[in-house]
């Protein structure tokens, strides 16, 4: 029995918001006081660290769990199941629900609950639930779906990654442009076909990380101090990146039986351009070998960081031929990635 992943659907919100449209904003430092900078110095050197000229936000009528549905709708059809079969939806996100201009999460009933309902399952034997688990959420319900398979205590599972982020962001804070919406799916089941799921490594530290990425007031100190919006500190979270994914990624690596040689695509958390090719650059050098052409797949210049969302969003691109000198073949062995709040890493070899 193999555990492998059967069919991917993704869901890029139509909003373009590009770089230029903060011009008009009103950038704060953490006290109050004015960045002493134009906006659009400010803006041209946020390009240069994250990669970013772009990000996508879904539509006013639009949440996560709608986003999440048409994801997961697209993974059903691509996997060519009855959704009828399907055993557990584990959806992973951070927010829940928060409608456009509100500042309530919603997450009674669970965003799993809505998005079965809305692919209209009748059948109560599929279970369905969220898992908060930072922005590695997405990496984390494919292991989760590959140990109630190999348990026996299911033969089907749907996993989603879904988030709306621009309805969380402060406006007067830089970090603001870093975030996006979408959403990403997957069907995985155990098969007879060759490859799947090979090794997996998760890891969870807090005891001087576990607020790194929190919720917290407004830079702007005349705003209501009871509404909270995602702030980090994102040094912290760049060093340890840096410290810690590379050597996730090794540990799984080394498990699987994978030479590092053989490993053809690396499909890491779009959160940083820099840093993810400081973890890449950081991984090969523990193998003391050179970054091969083309082996890390980016989408974060257009889609920006849509959270639990840009892994499997990434993977389903690469996977219908839809980004640029990207493609996958029968056989191909991959790592996923991802570092986030908690602060929790994860990866993932996967045999295509």
């Amino acid at each position: 029995m193999n555990i492998k992943i059967t069919g991917t659907g993704s869901y890029i919100p139509d909003i373009i918001e590009k770089n230029e449209s903060f011009n008009k904003n009103t950038f704060l430092n953490t006290d109050g006081t004015p960045i002493n900078s134009e906006n659009t110095v400010i803006i041209e050197k946020f390009k240069a660290i994250t990669g970013i000229s772009e990000r996508r936000y879904a539509k006013e009528h639009l949440n996560s769990s709608d986003l999440g549905f048409f994801a997961a709708e697209k993974a059903i059809i691509d996997a060519k199941i009855d959704p009828e079969t399907i055993d557990y939806i584990i959806v992973a996100h951070n927010f829940g629900d928060v409608k456009h201009n509100t500042i309530q999460s919603d997450m009674l009933p669970a965003l799993s609950s809505r998005i079965k309902h809305s692919l209209g399952i009748k059948n109560p034997k599929c279970v369905a639930y969220d898992i908060l688990f930072g922005c590695p959420g997405w990496i984390e319900t494919v292991i989760q779906a590959k140990a109630f398979i190999t348990a026996g205590m299911a033969k089907r599972c749907l996993v989603i990654g879904t988030e709306t982020l621009s309805r969380v962001i402060d406006k007067y804070d830089r970090d603001a442009m870093i975030f996006s919406d979408g959403a990403g799916a997957a069907i995985i089941e155990a098969t007879d076909d060759k490859g799947g799921i090979l090794a997996h490594e998760s890891a969870t530290y807090t005891y001087d990380e576990a607020y790194y990425l929190y919720f917290g007031n407004s830079n702007n100190q005349e705003l209501d101090r009871n509404t909270r919006y995602i702030k980090m500190a994102g040094r912290k979270i760049y060093e340890f990146g840096l410290n810690y994914v590379p050597q996730a990624m090794k540990t799984c690596l080394d498990n699987s039986g994978v030479d590092i040689k053989d490993v053809k695509k690396i499909f890491i958390h779009q959160a940083n351009e820099k840093m993810d090719e400081a973890i890449l650059k950081r991984f090969y050098r523990l193998y003391k070998t050179n970054i091969p052409d083309n082996i890390m797949p980016m989408s974060i210049q257009n889609l920006g960081n849509s959270s639990v969302a840009t892994v499997p969003t990434l993977f389903d691109l690469v996977r219908n031929n839809k980004l640029e000198n990207h493609s996958l073949n029968k056989g191909d062995v991959i790592i996923f990635a991802s570092v986030g709040s908690g602060m929790s890493v994860n990866a993932l070899v996967y045999k295509y």
